[in-house]
């Protein structure tokens, strides 16, 4: 009788119990966040011990914060200049190691994703020797094809922190975006190629009417995941150009940092927070409509 309790008990609980270590983790860490976070931004903060309810002021004042829409416009300029150059770079590298004619592919395949695998601050700290002035690789390299430029670039300025990041987080990311344009271009039918040859199709209308259209479900993951990804960029700017950021180097999330763990504003910082987390949804959704209407438009 007590076995049969016992099976039955674990055939009634077993799964709740597989599925626990899941669910404590993400109400621990995700859940509990989140509603702690969406409490915070209705309070003044100084420190995590002393919070005064504000109401939605943290908020007013979020509209009128010159230095938060300063951190909104460096982060919306890295976004554009990043997936202008980022997405054509892939896709070229893709198109060209996709070709036969090119021998040891699976050598520049693996050189070129390789970066992906040692994350932002171990990039920021090498761009911070390849870019340094008279002795950074970059400098050196500029000044021997480019003499007029020389070898005194101070990319850590304010007038060159933009591509300076740009620089950086396209050699971290180009692989990446590399190898999802190389499996998207592999699925494409070649039957499709043949009969566009016979139609009398150029390699450039190819591209165009074959091509781009068998990749664009990947095209259009690469842009989303891309911006998401480049408004929530923190990690390459902070380290890169440590101790001192210039004004043009300071994105939203580092701006929430700096709110929120080295003036304790722990209050603003969430409101900065759910900020950041509406741009990307309005961004994300314009994004998804666009795409819908081009693939509506090409059928």
């Amino acid at each position: 009788m007590n076995r049969d309790r016992l099976w039955a008990w674990q055939y009634r609980y077993a799964p709740y119990l597989f599925v626990a270590p899941f669910v404590i983790l993400f109400c621990c860490f995700l859940l509990y966040p989140l509603g702690r976070s969406i409490t915070l931004s209705f309070y003044k903060a100084a420190g995590p011990k002393h919070l005064v309810f504000a109401g939605f002021e943290n908020f007013r004042f979020l509209l009128l914060d010159r230095l938060f829409w300063l951190a909104v416009l460096n982060t919306v300029a890295f976004t554009v200049a990043y997936l202008v150059l980022q997405i054509p770079v892939s896709l070229g590298l893709a198109l060209m190691l996709n070709s036969k004619r090119i021998w040891f592919r699976n050598f520049f395949r693996f050189a070129f994703f390789s970066p992906q695998l040692v994350g932002q601050v171990f990039v920021a700290v090498i761009f911070g020797l390849l870019l340094a002035p008279r002795h950074g690789l970059v400098n050196r390299a500029l000044g021997a094809m480019i003499p007029a430029i020389g070898t005194e670039t101070n990319w850590f300025s304010a007038r060159m922190a933009l591509p300076a990041i740009v620089l950086a987080a396209l050699w971290l990311s180009v692989g990446y975006g590399m190898i999802y344009f190389l499996a998207a271009l592999q699925s494409v039918d070649r039957d499709l190629y043949e009969a566009a040859e016979v139609d009398g199709a150029g390699k450039w209308m190819q591209f165009w009417h074959v091509t781009m259209p068998g990749i664009r479900p990947v095209l259009t993951f690469l842009v989303l995941v891309g911006t998401i990804g480049s408004f929530q960029v923190f990690e390459l700017p902070y380290v890169l150009f440590r101790p001192t950021v210039p004004p043009t180097a300071v994105t939203i999330v580092m701006y929430l940092f700096q709110t929120g763990f080295e003036s304790g504003d722990i209050g603003y910082a969430s409101a900065i927070g759910w900020a950041l987390v509406l741009m990307i949804l309005i961004v994300s959704l314009i994004q998804l409509r666009v795409t819908g209407l081009l693939r509506e438009d090409a059928r």
